[in-house]
Parts: structure tokens; C-alpha cells; sequence
């Protein structure tokens, strides 16, 4: 890049000279000069913004990768936030509905109705009954098991559908919450394991209690219940390896990811030479990449819906299964999305577009209007409000940086703490104009009294 030049278009003699001469530019010199000079700016521009493509195309290609990321590695290393996933399910009424179904299903059949009827007709006829009431013995077997099913269904029911069953099912994910972690690495042990191609849900505390019950209310054949064939497979699919292999991906990068994310989509708006127009073009390629992961969610969820065989698992309570372990990731994926929105809307109201500096000059107006109307009414800022007012542009970027620091450290926050963040934040940009108002329209002694103000 060629140097700058002095104002006085004088060029200094060279090192080592004998005359303390200078050469001044011809008119020709001059226009050369500041031809290779704006080359040269060209040049620089085109590389930064160059730069700042790369930066900000590879930072759209990781944002839905560093949020899937951050929700895997908190579902698996937070043992609080994994029970809030999976406890909604123990209430979710078409869980429930299978959970009752298989335990009814599994302890009417430890129960030899046939056995029952045909002990019973022995008996009465080495009794001497009447041959019809031997006959009519026999087809007891029916309504016999008919009504056992519905004892046992109602006994089920009031477990599962119980505040214990909530406990119980709280507590044993609580303790388990290793095996979701052994699900993801493959480890065949666990309550949520992986078995082959199928996902399993171990529910051995139910049958326990279920079994307890049961031989409490006088069944006493449903104690032999067997400790086998205690869990309830989730869904079945080929790539359950692959998908192994992909989440031991992300859990190892959910910590770094989504911070390079955030590092490379500063470094993008910092390297291009218009910095509020990449913070529009950022916030809005953001905004769309969390619209693509949310409908790469309902087309997973539908194959995954498509996927799993009826005799397996009811489409609703798939549905509610499926619904229920990725709901938080959804959420912060919308969060991400609205905090994009308002990012993009904030860029677009500090440019030169006719609505911006159309809405700009009516909140300078109104505030305005406010801080006089304040002004007449006796109120004075002191000190402290004149030298706020006298920074201005300082007090807007900390009231904004406060803001997004609160969002930060927010721990998983969601559109409504986005929308009580903003709603804080215009309410004290809104009295920082105020104030600004009201200092400017301070009779001049008290102005004076403060010093000048800053422009």
C-alpha cells in the first residue's frame, strides 16, 4: 500500500542527503498518487469483505449444529435438566395409557383362568352337582377372565395414574440418569438403554409396585409376575449407531461450539467494512437457519412417527414421547430465533432507511416533548442526570450491553425472557431520552453549573 503523503504535498529528502530539499507533487504525481491510493482501498475492502463472507457463511453453517450441541450436552450433563425433560411424561395421558395396557396385559396372563374353571367343575362334580351346573361351570372361563382384567386394570390404573407413579418414576430417572448417558455411548445397561436398533425404558419400579399391590388386594398369583420382560421399547431404528456416534460428536463439542459460533458471528460483523449492515445480514441468516432447524425437527418428527409400528407404541403416545424429549430444544431454538428477529429489527433502526429515520426522529420528538413538559413541571436531573445526559451514546451502549449480558448469563431463557429483557431494556433507553430532555431544557444556570455539555 503506498504511504501517506503530507497536507503540504511535500516529500522529504531521502536519508543520507546533502540538501535539505523537498520535492513538491506535480499535478500529475498528485493524480497518480491518488489513483494507487484508492486501488489500494479497494483492494483492502474487497479482502475484508471477502473475509467477512467466509466468516459469516461457516457461522451460519455451525449455528444449528452448536444449538443441538448445547441441548444434548445439557440434557446429559445436567441431571435436573434431564428429569424436567422426561418427567412431563409420567402425566402425559396416552403414556399412561400404554404403561396400563402392558402391565394389565402382563398380569392377566400369569393368571390360569382356564385352571380356575376346570378345578371348579371338578369340584362340583365329585360334589354331586346337577349336571347343568357342571355344564354352566365350564363357561365361566370368559366372564372369569373378564373380570380379572378389569380388577387388575383398575388396580394398575390407580398407580399409574397416582402421584406415586409421578415419584417413583421422578426418582428412578433421577437415579438413572448415568443410563442416558449409556444410551448414547452404546452401554447396555441402565433404565433408557439401547438394545441393537431399539431404544428400551426400563420400568421395573412399576411392576414392583404394581405387583405389591395386586398381591395386597388378595391376588395372589400376581406375585409371580416375572422380573423379565420389564421395559418398554421407545422406537426402533437402523441408524441408532450412527446417531450414537453423532451425539458423542456433539456432547464433546456442545461446550465449545456454540461459543466459536458466537465468536466467528462477532469476528464477521468486526471484519466488514459496513459493520451495522453485517450485523443486519448475521442477525437475518441467523433468523433463517433456526426457521430450517425447526422444520428439520417436524420432518424428523414425522418420520420418526412413520417409523414406529402401532403394536410397538400408540401414534400418540410417540408423539408424546417424542414431543416431550425434544420440547426444549425447540424452545431454544424459537428463543434463538426471536432474539435474531429483534437483532436484525435493531440493526435495520440504526440505519439510514426512510422508516428508521422516520421512527428515530418521532422517539427524539416525544422524548422530547417529555423531558420539557418535566422541565416546566419543576423537575431538575442534577449532576448525576446532566453528566448521563452529557454521554449519551455511552449510556445507550451500556443500557444495550446490560441487556444482552442479562441474556447471557440467563440460564436457558426463553421468548418471555427475551421479550422482559427487551421490554427493560426500551424502558431505560426510553428514560435515558427522557432525561436527556430534561437537561437540555434546564434553565442555563443550572447547565452552566455542570459544565458544557458533550455534543
Amino acid at each position: 500500500m503506498v504511504p501517506d503523503v503530507p497536507d503540504s504535498s511535500a516529500v522529504p529528502p531521502r536519508p543520507g542527503g546533502a540538501e535539505d530539499t523537498t520535492h513538491v507533487l506535480t499535478a500529475e504525481e498528485r493524480s497518480e498518487y491518488e489513483r494507487l491510493r484508492r486501488a489500494a482501498t479497494l483492494r483492502h475492502r474487497r479482502v475484508r469483505r471477502l473475509g467477512a463472507a467466509i466468516l459469516l457463511l461457516v457461522t451460519l453453517l455451525l449455528a444449528p449444529l452448536a444449538v443441538v450441541a448445547a441441548w444434548v450436552h445439557d440434557t446429559v450433563s445436567d441431571t435436573d435438566r434431564y428429569v424436567a425433560t422426561v418427567a412431563p411424561l409420567a402425566s402425559d395421558p396416552a403414556v399412561q395409557k400404554v404403561v396400563t395396557d402392558r402391565l394389565t396385559d402382563r398380569v392377566v396372563r400369569q393368571v390360569d383362568v382356564e385352571a380356575v374353571t376346570a378345578a371348579l367343575t371338578k369340584v362340583l362334580a365329585d360334589s354331586g352337582a346337577p349336571p347343568r351346573v357342571v355344564a354352566g361351570s365350564e363357561a365361566l372361563t370368559g366372564p372369569l377372565t373378564s373380570a380379572v382384567r378389569t380388577v387388575v386394570r383398575r388396580n394398575v390404573e390407580r398407580v399409574v395414574t397416582s402421584d406415586l407413579f409421578e415419584q417413583v418414576w421422578e426418582g428412578s430417572n433421577r437415579r438413572a440418569h448415568a443410563a442416558v448417558l449409556n444410551m448414547l455411548t452404546g452401554e447396555r445397561h441402565g433404565a433408557l438403554r439401547a438394545t441393537d436398533d431399539a431404544v428400551e425404558l426400563d420400568i421395573g419400579s412399576v411392576v414392583d409396585e404394581v405387583r405389591q399391590r395386586l398381591v395386597d388386594q388378595g391376588f395372589e398369583k400376581a406375585a409371580a409376575i416375572p422380573d423379565s420382560d420389564r421395559t418398554v421399547t421407545l422406537f426402533r431404528t437402523e441408524g441408532l449407531a450412527k446417531a450414537q456416534d453423532t451425539m458423542r460428536l456433539l456432547d464433546i463439542l456442545g461446550t465449545w461450539l456454540p461459543v466459536l459460533t458466537v465468536a466467528l458471528a462477532a469476528l464477521a460483523v468486526w471484519t466488514a467494512p459496513r459493520h451495522r449492515s453485517m450485523l443486519l445480514i448475521t442477525a437475518i441468516g441467523s433468523g433463517l437457519m433456526m426457521v430450517v432447524l425447526l422444520i428439520a425437527l417436524a420432518a424428523v418428527r414425522r418420520v420418526y412417527l412413520d417409523t414406529v409400528p402401532a403394536v410397538t407404541l400408540p401414534p400418540d403416545a410417540a408423539a408424546a414421547i417424542f414431543d416431550t424429549f425434544v420440547r426444549f430444544l425447540r424452545d431454544s431454538t424459537r428463543t434463538l430465533l426471536v432474539v435474531a428477529v429483534i437483532t436484525a429489527l435493531a440493526a435495520y433502526l440504526y440505519g439510514p432507511g426512510r422508516a428508521a429515520v422516520g421512527l428515530r426522529s418521532a422517539a427524539r420528538r416525544g422524548a422530547g416533548a417529555a423531558g420539557r413538559g418535566l422541565s416546566r413541571a419543576g423537575m431538575r436531573v442534577g449532576p448525576v442526570g446532566r453528566r448521563l445526559a452529557a454521554r449519551r451514546s455511552w449510556a445507550t451502549g451500556v443500557v444495550i450491553g446490560a441487556g444482552a449480558l442479562a441474556l447471557v448469563l440467563w440460564n436457558h431463557p426463553t421468548v418471555g425472557a427475551v421479550a422482559l429483557v427487551l421490554g427493560l431494556v426500551l424502558v431505560a433507553l426510553a428514560a435515558v431520552a427522557v432525561l436527556v430532555a430534561v437537561a437540555a431544557s434546564a434553565p442555563p444556570g443550572d447547565r452552566a453549573a455542570s459544565g458544557p455539555a458533550a455534543p
